[in-house]
């Protein structure tokens, strides 16, 4: 497995990795050092390396190209510590996070299938053209034709010689980590995806750290993930909005807010660095979230109204999927207040349109299958090898 050095692209195929594990069959994972630790527990051999991908508090280029370049600069510079390792153990299958750009290469290089994990939505047939303005934004900045010039010369060097926008956009063979509703244009999406679903951890379904109230009030989680939860107005919003309410607010803020700076705490809330958020939802009556995929696949798992308050990248499109299936609520930051805050959670905990399509899409999303089907898929490339 050629990881990505990002803790929200490496949770969604822990559980995978585990089951290959268990299955017996050995498994090394390629991921950045800082983050080996998350690695470990499955039983695979962490491969470690240097990263270039911002950790923590560190931003990410603003600049599209330059932000893409980080990811294909760490391949390239990955790649012969891959290829000295991997020459003298020959893989018989490769995996790769989207942002695993050496895998694909070490699958070519080893004659090999290379499978592409994706923990967020894939390419569709047309994704050019509807993606037209974005893409020729991209190849005509000096940035995006300098990344695209370099993507193809790594190529070549490597004797793949195709071009590096249809290399990198449709991957030759896929499963899909999240439920086929948050997939935009499902019904374009080529046949080499397979959709199967979130692969769930189950060893963080019972996580310790967190337990439900006693006296029976509904829950209401609020977390903004790993790299987003920079959210102090928001957090306020929440306490002044909330408070003596129904609602017991659990609030997950990270590490990047003082807690002594949300000031006095209603009764009904608590505050914690960070909490085991499979065990909440599996709970929680509601989630306000930043609309990160992993997020929103486990809401969806759980059958969980979210309230989604988007802030970088994918989340503006994942908010609109939860829009769209009839599930959740889209609140833009600038519009975050006490009261439209407060609204908003009533109004998604209280639709019982909402609540009834939360419960089909939440048995077509187990229907997928998570952790054994993906297993399953491994082993059927590995038996057609």
């Amino acid at each position: 497995m050629v990881g990505c050095t990002a803790p929200s692209h490496i949770y969604p195929s822990l559980s995978l990795i585990r089951e290959l594990v268990d299955r017996g069959h050995r498994v090394t994972y390629v991921v950045g050092q800082p983050l080996t630790g998350l690695v470990a527990p499955t039983g695979a051999e962490p491969i470690a390396h240097p990263s270039i991908l911002p950790q923590g508090d560190t931003a990410w280029p603003e600049d599209p190209a330059t932000a893409m370049r980080v990811f294909l600069d760490e391949a390239i510079a990955v790649l012969p510590r891959l290829t000295a390792h991997y020459d003298a153990d020959r893989p018989d299958l490769v995996l790769y996070d989207i942002g695993g750009l050496a895998g694909p290469l070490l699958g070519a290089r080893y004659g090999v299938p290379a499978v592409q994990l994706s923990p967020t939505m894939v390419a569709w047939t047309g994704y050019e053209q509807d993606m037209a303005d974005f893409f020729t934004a991209l190849a005509a900045s000096p940035t995006g034709r300098d990344y695209y010039a370099t993507f193809d010369a790594w190529l070549a060097a490597n004797g793949i010689h195709e071009d590096a926008r249809t290399f990198v956009t449709f991957p030759k063979q896929v499963l899909s980590l999240i439920p086929r509703v948050m997939q935009p244009y499902a019904d374009r999406v080529p046949d080499a995806v397979r959709f199967v679903g979130p692969c769930l951890d189950p060893d963080r379904l019972t996580e310790p750290g967190w337990a439900p109230p006693t006296d029976g009030r509904p829950v209401l989680l609020v977390s903004f993930g790993t790299a987003y939860n920079d959210q102090l107005p928001v957090y306020r919003a929440c306490l002044d909005g909330i408070a003596d309410s129904p609602w017991q607010v659990v609030l997950a803020i990270g590490d990047k807010v003082d807690p002594a700076d949300l000031g006095p705490l209603p009764g009904n809330v608590e505050v914690h660095r960070r909490v085991p958020q499979l065990v909440v939802l599996a709970h929680a009556a509601a989630f306000v979230t930043h609309a990160g995929m992993g997020g929103c696949t486990e809401a969806l798992w759980f059958g969980v109204p979210t309230v989604a308050i988007p802030q970088a990248v994918d989340q503006f499109g994942n908010a609109q999927q939860l829009v769209e299936a009839g599930v959740g609520r889209l609140l833009p930051a600038e519009e975050v207040s006490a009261e439209t805050l407060r609204a908003a959670v009533d109004a998604v905990a209280d639709d019982a349109l909402v609540r009834g399509r939360l419960t089909e899409i939440r048995s077509e999303v187990r229907a997928n299958g998570g952790t054994g089907r993906a297993a399953d898929a491994v082993e059927e490339f590995l038996t057609e090898r």
